[in-house]
């Protein structure tokens, strides 16, 4: 008896602090980290984080974020920081997933995730512990990590669509930064979506071959770092734009269709285990069962 009130305590002690912890980790940015967050965005370091020293943590936030925050920042060195920082980039910064709410969530998902391990496996409790702190303190990375290779999967898949529309825009007779504007107005998508900032940091005071140098920093896809590479060069060399536009929007097309021919060559294959495992047993059941049971019958 005594057993079972101790596991139940246990049981909402530990749904009140995943209840406290969530509250942490949903509390918004305040006025002031939002504008440190744009200010560090647009500094001379492309992935230049907030440094936990340099966090003034005001009176509005409770106590409980205060601490939890503290705590995650001793937890989360300025190397994690700055890899959680890159991965955010290359996810496009969401905007409802600071820095700061992304190091609170490492500490919350720890001590969760810890106490679920202890609750679940009471025989080994330090083991439990230390398993679910480790999966606990990774999760978030991981999350952040999954959404910026759908992002940059995404930003691969829109390419030649901006592509084609910047190459009818300058062949038009628009400057590029008129076409890029035409495309980020008229388009949505990932790709539409880092144009847009590359025009917002040029109306910063940026110049167009640092902008689009950030922007192949912010991403991951071969392609796009290739197009900012010829962009800057064209720019610095007197190149004429239209033409790299329409060779590398002729490339996009080409290597599109590849990749809907790998895919689809990958469907036989794909679908082999379940043909082995799902269909084969049905058809031995429908054609071989009446004979099985013709001889059980018979002898």
């Amino acid at each position: 008896m005594t057993g079972t009130l101790l596991l139940a305590f246990a049981a909402v002690a530990a749904a009140g602090a995943a209840s406290l912890a969530a509250t942490a980790v949903a509390m918004p940015p305040t006025t002031r980290e939002r504008m440190m967050r744009i200010l560090a965005d647009f500094s001379t370091s492309r992935f230049r984080v907030i440094r936990p020293a340099e966090v003034v943590h005001t009176g509005v936030r409770p106590p409980v974020v205060r601490f939890i925050q503290t705590v995650g920042d001793v937890i989360s060195p300025e190397f994690t920081r700055q890899r959680l920082a890159k991965q955010l980039n290359y996810a496009g910064n969401p905007p409802l997933w600071p820095i700061d709410r992304v190091v609170r969530a490492r500490m919350v998902s720890l001590v969760v995730l810890a106490v679920v391990g202890f609750l679940i496996l009471p025989i080994r409790p330090i083991l439990a512990l230390v398993a679910g702190g480790a999966i606990g303190i990774m999760l978030p990375g991981i999350l952040i990590r999954n959404l910026a290779q759908k992002r940059q999967s995404q930003l691969q898949k829109s390419l030649p669509d901006v592509l084609d529309a910047l190459v009818i825009g300058v062949e038009a007779g628009l400057g590029l930064d008129a076409a890029m504007a035409q495309v980020a107005e008229m388009l949505d998508g990932p790709m539409p979506s880092e144009i847009r900032r590359v025009l917002q940091e040029m109306q910063l005071g940026v110049s167009r071959s640092e902008a689009l140098h950030d922007l192949s920093e912010r991403s991951t896809v071969l392609e796009v770092k290739r197009l900012c590479t010829a962009l800057v060069q064209a720019g610095e060399l007197g190149i004429s734009v239209s033409g790299i536009l329409r060779e590398h929007s002729a490339e996009q097309r080409v290597k599109r269709r590849q990749r809907a021919e790998e895919q689809a060559q990958k469907v036989a294959v794909k679908l082999l285990f379940p043909v082995l495992f799902c269909l084969f047993p049905v058809i031995f059941v429908v054609v071989i069962g009446p004979a099985v049971l013709n001889l059980l019958t018979n002898f």
